[in-house]
């Protein structure tokens, strides 16, 4: 071969020119793949990145639409309870000179009156923070602090549990956890109303969390009412309120978007009436923290 070379430098030349160009070729066609690649990979990773963007930006419009109707709503029936309690007090006004005793019974009335509309105008005090609060930066889990404070100046009476080794999770499943617990207190508010004693508990496992919420929003109503809850005759319930509880699930608009958003993380929402007691929540995340890997420092405890 080598011969043949010094033979014929020219063909040797033409041969070894047309080896490097063949390198170069390949070289560009490799890089302009990999770049094509890249482009690739990016532009999925881009619509992943919006599509999840626009469920949360759904979710959040669902949210304020649904805060918008329950203010309104709200607010007529406080209008409402405000005309009547001024029709009664004027009454009480000309009955008092003729029958002081019908006067006391009308205060009596406009008490409880004034009362129910105390408390309707402190859940739209709650919902109008809400929606200041969807306003603000996306809140994490670390600022359920200042949820269950927020509930508590509402009238809830917030007790907060957590067990196991909480770790890390990516700011998407915070915030629909986050999202999935200020719903379910919203629901307890408003159902339940002032005084409802709420359990809130974090379960956290190897691989997932489980968070309960758990509260007595019938036996609340029986306090406000000044019986005993711990009377069987007050929340008393049938067989067929057993039945229900076990076989009706909660249906609305603040429970499906609670599923959506732990569906979206690979959980399994469900809720339930406990009869003679109030209403319970749970939200299972089995494998959270395969869906939802750690990237930073450890979570700081709620």
């Amino acid at each position: 071969m080598n011969v043949w070379e010094f033979a014929n430098p020219m063909q040797a030349v033409i041969v070894l020119s047309i080896g490097g160009a063949l390198v170069v070729i390949a070289l560009v066609l490799l890089v302009a793949w990999l770049r094509a690649r890249s482009r690739a990979r990016r532009s999925s990773f881009d619509r992943a990145a919006a599509e999840r963007q626009r469920i949360d930006l759904e979710l959040s419009l669902a949210e304020q639409t649904g805060r918008l109707r329950i203010i309104r709503e709200l607010h007529e029936v406080s209008v409402h309870a405000l005309s009547v309690m001024i029709s009664q007090a004027d009454g009480a006004r000309y009955a008092a000179t003729l029958d002081p005793s019908a006067a006391a019974r009308s205060t009596e009335v406009i008490a409880e009156s004034a009362r129910a509309t105390l408390g309707d105008l402190r859940r739209i005090m709650a919902l109008v923070r809400e929606g200041e609060a969807s306003a603000a930066p996306h809140p994490r889990l670390g600022s359920t602090r200042e949820l269950f404070a927020v509930m508590r100046d509402s009238g809830l009476d917030v007790v907060f549990e957590e067990s196991g080794e909480p770790f890390d999770l990516k700011h998407g499943a915070e915030l629909a956890i986050y999202r999935i617990l200020q719903e379910a207190l919203s629901n307890t508010l408003s159902y339940g109303g002032p005084g409802t004693q709420v359990r809130v508990s974090f379960t956290w496992s190897d691989d997932g969390l489980h968070v309960r919420v758990d509260d007595d929003g019938i036996r609340a109503s029986a306090r406000r009412d000044g019986l005993d809850p711990n009377d069987a005759s007050v929340v008393a319930y049938t067989i067929d309120d057993d039945l229900a509880a076990l076989t009706v699930e909660p249906t609305g608009r603040g429970i499906s978007e609670m599923r959506a958003r732990a569906e979206l993380y690979g959980g399994i929402l469900t809720a339930s009436t406990v009869p003679g007691v109030g209403f319970s929540l749970s939200a299972v995340f089995p494998a959270l923290r395969f869906d939802s890997r750690p990237a930073g420092a450890k979570r700081e405890r709620s």
